[in-house]
């Protein structure tokens, strides 16, 4: 697991092959904090379907460091756009089976509009800007995507 933590704000990106529970990061997003008014989140998980109907897993591969990074200038691009009390990326590399986990974007603002706002950004970059390698195997085939 590599974490990244912006040394005088609260924004925290982790990349690690472990899973991770639904509540992961909101505690430590909220902890002692009484600011906060708005957590928006999003868990993205992995299908059984892709183009195919018999998705049997992902692996997820990428760059140590280089992703850290990635991450991290999303999370920095909400944070200096939107008032924001705290930005949270999680993202799993290694393989990943049907139900799990891939990714976890948490947004927490004094208000919804920016919390909602910066959400959306950050969760839309994670998918543009983040340099994974993935391929799906199916019962037919794997199929590799390259960013």
């Amino acid at each position: 697991m590599a974490l990244l933590e912006h040394p005088h704000k609260a924004l925290v990106v982790e990349v690690t092959e472990d899973s991770f529970s639904m509540a992961h990061g909101y505690e430590q997003a909220l902890q002692g904090r009484t600011d906060i008014g708005a957590v928006v989140s999003f868990t993205g998980l992995v299908r059984d379907f892709n183009e195919s109907p018999d998705v049997l897993g992902l692996t997820l591969e990428h760059y140590p460091g280089m992703t850290e990074r990635s991450l991290m200038e999303i999370a920095e691009q909400a944070w200096q756009r939107w008032s924001l009390q705290a930005v949270r990326i999680i993202h799993r590399v290694g393989d990943l089976a049907p139900g799990d986990p891939i990714v976890r974007v948490l947004v927490a603002s004094a208000h919804r509009r920016d919390a909602f706002l910066a959400f959306l950004q950050a969760a839309a970059s994670t998918m543009v800007i983040m340099r994974v390698w993935l391929t799906r195997h199916s019962l037919r085939r794997s199929c590799s995507t390259t960013p």
